[in-house]
C-alpha cells in the first residue's frame, strides 16, 4: 500500500490552528482594517478616516512529532526520519493553517462610529489521539510491513470563505473613560471539509500478503473496528474539477469591547502623532472579544458509518478504487447514511491588555482560550496562546517582538515589522531559525493602503473639527462642544464637576459650601454640637463659664508655683503644678488669662520690676509649650505694687511673692 496515502489519512488534519493570526501586527494601533480579526471594537477611533486592505496572508507549517533545524531541513539530502529529533506521543499533531484577508476596507461614519466591509478565506483542520507509534510504524524505512493500533482517533479539515460587515461605536466616552463595542456579521461559503472518526481501529499492512498469480503478489490489508467518514458530495467525484460546494454555507458573528483608560484626557483623536495626542491617548487598553460564533452547513454533504473489520483486502483495490469512499462502500460493510453535516467555526475567547510604556513605546499582553471542546468531532478548535509583546510604534514605521507560549507546542519568540503600506512578521521566525529542535514556523505578510483623517481643520487640537467647535481657537473636551470648562464660582472646582456651580464651595465637598446648621461658623462636618451655637476653639460646643471657683482653683496652683531664689527659673517641683494647670486652661479654649507676677518690698523697686516681669514671662513659655495658645494668655509683672499682706513681717512677705493667673473678663 502505498506509504504516502496512509500518512495523509492520518496525518493531513493532524493540525489545531493557530489561535491568533498575523501576530504582533494586530496590537498596532495602525493595524487598520484588520482589526476586524482580533477585536471588531477596535476599528473606531483608530488613525484613519479610511483604511483599504489589498491583500494579507498568514501561514503556518508545525507538528509536535519532528524537530529539526531549519537550515539543516533546507538541505537536499536531508533526511527526516533519519536527521530529526523524534517526540512520540499519545496524541502527536501536524499540519498547515492558512488565513487569507483579502479585499477590505474600513471608514468612519462619524466621530463615534465606524464600519468595515471585508474578505477573507480561512483553512485548517484538527485532529486527536494519533500516537506517535503509529507515525513511527508508518515511517520506518527498514521495513514495507507495518501494524498500528488506535483506540479513538478523529479529526477535521475544514475551508471556508467569510464575507464579513462591521460595525463599531464609542458608547462611552467621558473624561478619564472610554469604551467602545464592536459587532461583526459574516455570511460564510463552505470550500470543502471532510472528517473522520475511529473506534478502536486496528490495522495490519502485508506488502505481499496478496497473491495475484504469476509470481506477483501485491500489499493486503487486515483491521478491525469502525470508521465514521463525512465529506461534501463532490469530494467523491474522480472528474470534479474544484469548484465551490453546492449547499455549502452559514452565519458567523464575533463580539467586542475595548475600554480605555486615559488619566490626561481631552478627547479621543483620530491622529496619533498629534501633539493633542500626549494628553488624550490611552495608558491603559483593554479589550475582550468572542469571536468565530457559528458554522458551515454542509447540507449535501455525504456521512457514512463502517465495520472495517476485514482480513486481508487486496492492495491493488485501494489503488484502483476511484475513491477513498468507493473503496470503503465497496470492503467493509455500511452500517449507516445519511445526508447533511454542520461544522462549527473554533469560537475562542480572547483578551488582549495594551500598555503604554511611554511615547511610542507599548507592551501588549494577550491571551487567546478557546470555548470549543475538543471532543467535538465536528468542530475546529484553536490553540491556547498567551503572548507578550513590547512594540515600537509611530505613524509610518512599527516593530513588534512577540514572545509567546502555546498549548502543547511550548515557547516562540517571533518579529515583524510595518512600514508605510507594507506590513511583514513571523510569531516564530526567530526561535525557527535559532533552535536546532524548531516544529513550528509560521511567516505572514500583506499590503494596504491607509487615509488619515488630515482634511478636517482643527486649529485648537481638541479633536472637535472647527466647524463643529463652539471654541475653535481654544482646545476644550467634547462635552462642552469644543470650549473648556469655566469655573463662575471662582472655588478652582470647574463647572462641569461642580455640584454648586454659583456658590464657592471645597473640592472635597463637590463645589458646595459646608452646611452649618446652627450658624456657629463650624461647618456640621466638624461641629460636634450642630444644633448649639459654639465656638471654633471648643469645636463648635457652647463653652463652660469660668466660674469663681475654677479661677481659685487656678490661683491655688499658681501661688505654689516656686522659683530659684533671685530669679526666673521655675524649680522642677512645680513641673507637676503647672501641668494641673494646663489641663484647666484647655478646659476653656476661648478664654483668656493674665499671668501675673508680684513681689515683697524686700530690695530695689526696680529690681523687683524685673523679677516679676521675668517670674510671669517664664509661666506663659511653659503653658505655651504644653499646648496653651499664646493668643490666650498675657504676662505681667507688678513688681511690689500690689501686696495681699503687710511687708512688715515674715509672713506677709511670703504672701506676697506669689504668681496669679486671671480670667481677662
Amino acid at each position: 500500500m502505498k506509504r504516502i496515502i496512509l500518512l495523509f489519512l492520518f496525518l493531513s488534519t493532524t493540525f489545531i490552528a493557530r489561535s491568533q493570526s498575523y501576530i504582533g501586527f494586530l496590537s498596532d494601533n495602525y493595524s487598520g482594517v484588520h482589526a476586524v480579526i482580533s477585536n471588531p471594537a477596535q476599528i473606531v477611533g483608530t488613525p484613519y478616516k479610511l483604511d483599504i486592505n489589498l491583500i494579507g496572508a498568514s501561514a503556518l507549517l508545525g507538528n509536535d512529532y519532528y524537530g529539526v533545524n531549519v537550515f539543516d531541513a533546507l538541505k537536499d539530502d536531508y533526511d527526516i526520519n533519519l536527521e530529526a529529533n523524534k517526540y512520540p506521543l499519545v496524541d502527536n499533531r501536524a499540519g498547515a493553517n492558512v488565513d487569507v484577508l483579502g479585499p477590505a476596507v474600513m471608514f468612519n461614519l462619524n466621530r463615534n462610529s465606524s464600519m468595515a466591509l471585508f474578505t477573507r478565506g480561512r483553512s485548517f483542520g484538527n485532529v486527536n489521539n494519533i500516537s506517535g507509534s503509529t507515525i513511527e510504524a508508518i515511517a520506518d524505512s527498514s521495513t514495507n510491513d507495518f501494524s498500528i493500533s488506535e483506540d479513538d482517533i478523529n479529526g477535521l479539515g475544514n475551508g471556508w470563505l467569510e464575507f464579513g460587515v462591521t460595525y463599531a461605536h464609542i458608547i462611552l466616552n467621558k473624561n478619564q473613560h472610554v469604551l467602545k463595542g464592536g459587532l461583526t456579521l459574516k455570511y460564510l461559503k463552505g470550500a470543502g471539509s471532510a472528517y473522520a472518526v475511529g473506534e478502536n481501529v486496528t490495522l495490519d499492512y502485508d506488502s505481499e500478503g496478496t497473491d495475484l498469480g504469476g509470481g506477483e503478489t501485491t500489499g493486503s490489508i487486515s483491521s478491525t473496528g469502525f470508521l465514521n467518514y463525512a465529506r461534501f458530495a463532490e469530494f467523491d467525484n474522480e472528474n470534479y474539477n474544484y469548484d465551490l460546494p453546492s449547499g455549502a454555507d452559514g452565519f458567523g458573528s464575533d463580539l467586542g469591547f475595548v475600554y480605555e483608560w486615559r488619566p490626561n484626557y481631552l478627547n479621543i483623536d483620530l491622529d496619533i502623532d498629534s501633539p493633542k495626542n500626549k494628553q488624550s491617548s490611552y495608558k491603559l487598553k483593554i479589550g475582550l472579544t468572542v469571536t468565530d460564533i457559528g458554522y458551515v452547513d454542509y447540507k449535501n454533504g455525504i456521512r457514512q458509518g463502517f465495520n472495517i473489520t476485514k482480513e486481508n483486502v487486496s492492495e491493488e483495490d485501494f489503488d484502483n478504487a476511484e475513491d477513498l469512499g468507493s473503496f470503503l462502500e465497496a470492503n467493509y460493510t455500511l452500517t449507516n447514511s445519511s445526508r447533511g453535516y454542520k461544522i462549527d467555526l473554533p469560537t475562542a475567547l480572547h483578551l488582549n491588555i495594551d500598555w503604554m510604556l511611554k511615547s511610542k513605546l507599548f507592551l501588549n499582553l494577550n491571551t487567546d482560550y478557546s470555548l470549543m471542546s475538543k471532543d467535538r468531532r465536528t468542530a475546529n478548535f484553536i490553540s491556547n496562546i498567551v503572548s507578550l509583546t513590547p512594540r515600537y510604534e509611530t505613524k509610518s514605521f512599527s516593530f513588534y517582538l512577540p514572545l509567546s507560549v502555546i498549548d502543547n507546542s511550548g515557547f516562540r519568540m517571533g518579529a515583524g515589522i510595518r512600514t508605510g503600506p507594507f506590513y511583514i512578521g513571523s510569531g516564530s521566525i526567530i526561535s525557527a531559525l535559532t533552535s536546532s529542535n524548531n516544529k513550528e514556523a509560521d511567516i505572514y505578510a500583506g499590503f494596504k493602503i491607509g487615509v488619515f483623517d488630515k482634511d478636517k481643520s482643527d486649529k485648537d487640537g481638541d479633536g472637535i473639527i472647527d466647524k463643529e467647535d463652539d471654541c475653535p481657537n481654544v482646545a476644550g473636551p467634547v462635552e462642552n462642544n469644543g470650549c473648556p470648562w469655566g469655573d463662575k464660582d471662582g472655588d478652582a472646582v470647574l463647572d462641569n464637576v461642580d455640584a454648586c456651580p454659583d456658590e464657592f464651595g471645597p473640592e472635597e465637598n463637590n463645589g458646595c459650601p459646608w452646611e452649618d446648621t446652627d450658624g456657629d461658623g463650624v461647618p456640621d462636618k466638624d461641629d460636634k454640637c450642630k444644633f448649639d451655637v459654639g465656638t471654633v476653639a471648643n469645636m463648635g460646643c457652647p463653652e463652660a463659664e469660668v466660674t469663681e471657683a475654677v479661677q481659685k482653683e487656678l490661683n491655688d496652683y499658681a501661688r505654689v508655683i516656686l522659683f530659684n531664689f533671685g530669679n526666673a527659673e521655675i524649680k522642677a517641683e512645680s513641673t507637676q503644678t503647672l501641668l494641673e494647670i494646663v489641663k484647666i486652661l484647655n478646659e476653656y479654649p476661648s478664654a483668656k488669662f493674665t499671668i501675673e507676677g508680684h513681689t515683697d518690698s524686700i530690695g530695689s523697686y526696680e529690681v523687683n520690676q524685673n523679677v516679676s516681669d521675668e517670674r510671669a514671662k517664664a509661666v506663659k513659655a511653659f503653658l505655651v509649650d504644653n499646648g496653651v495658645d499664646s493668643s490666650r494668655l498675657t504676662a505681667i509683672g507688678y513688681g511690689e505694687r500690689k501686696p495681699i499682706a503687710t511687708n512688715m513681717y515674715k509672713a506677709g512677705r511670703a504672701k506676697n511673692r506669689r504668681v496669679e493667673i486671671n480670667l481677662v473678663k
